[in-house]
């Protein structure tokens, strides 16, 4: 089965490489050659060089440019893992086996942006890895493979990509193999039901005091590497959190603000106020604030 496969994230990488150390025929690769608004991106060239794969730089999918390479190629089914960008109909419908997307939530429920930052931002407690075929709308086609992902209260955003990753590198082998034999078989999505969730903007990884100390722990977890880390404002600038805990006050502050540093431990590390607990900071951008200030 020739696979034409595009992607430009972390996760294309990691799926790439491993349909090439199991030798599935990939044709050609569609990535990009820079970041662009994608905080986990990873340039697929460095793979392709290594296996002697053809490829090509593009900055938007449904391009003229982009149609032809992908006829030149003359592939059985494209493979579109980590790609923001909705595929118009006529690259859809260019290969006789479709177009086979990933996304890494509980479809039906959970469509639509960033729903890794999302389910750990929300506190979900169990997302899944999810394969699908592509149609017109965002992650409404027909799944193809889809395995459960718990998540635990301790889990940052790289752990839980890491355990998504290692079912989804499981998956794509599993559904390859059946695609080659013609056993795979799949499920419809039935699209008025589950949610889409929205594209996040900068707001809503900035860290108010006054919000509740689950709140704030599950911000900074979802937002933690390879995102770009949760934000608080100090003296009009505005610093990075990575890591943080949440400490029981059992009512000992109650009648102190939120915002309130109740001790310092270095520029680094410290323990504020939230509004029912303690958030003890790890980890942050250095910070010249004095304990018992308000942030």
């Amino acid at each position: 089965m020739r696979i034409l496969f595009v992607g430009c994230v972390e996760s294309s990488y990691i799926l790439l490489q491993s349909l090439l150390e199991h030798k599935k025929e990939i044709v050609g690769v569609i990535t990009k050659k820079e970041a662009g608004l994608n905080a986990d991106y990873k340039d697929l060239s460095v793979l392709c060089l290594n296996y002697g794969i053809d490829y090509k730089y593009i900055s938007n999918i449904n391009d003229e440019e982009v149609i032809r390479y992908v006829r030149e190629k003359n592939a059985d089914i494209i493979y579109c893992f980590g790609w923001s960008q909705i595929i118009k109909k006529e690259l859809l419908e260019i290969t006789p086996m479709g177009v086979i997307g990933f996304h890494p939530a509980a479809l039906p429920n959970n469509r639509g942006r960033h729903p890794i930052i999302w389910a750990l931002a929300l506190g979900l407690n169990e997302t899944a890895s999810t394969f699908f075929k592509m149609d017109e709308g965002a992650d409404t086609g027909d799944i193809v493979s889809q395995v459960k992902i718990p998540i635990c209260e301790s889990d940052y955003a790289a752990d839980l990509y890491e355990n998504i990753m290692c079912a989804a590198k499981k998956q794509v082998l599993e559904f390859t193999e059946e695609l080659e034999n013609g056993s795979c078989r799949t499920i419809s999505q039935k699209k008025q039901e589950g949610n889409t969730w929205r594209k996040r903007g900068r707001r809503d990884g900035i860290i108010d005091w006054r919000m509740g100390s689950s709140a704030i722990y599950n911000l900074i977890r979802a937002l933690s590497h390879p995102y770009i880390g949760a934000e608080f404002e100090y003296k009009e600038k505005y610093y990075k959190v990575w890591k943080s805990e949440i400490v029981k006050s059992d009512g000992k502050y109650q009648n102190i603000e939120p915002g309130r540093i109740i001790k310092k431990v270095s520029d680094h590390e410290f323990y504020v106020k939230s509004y029912d607990d303690i958030i003890h900071i790890l980890e942050c951008d250095t910070i010249d604030a004095l304990e018992g200030e308000c942030l």
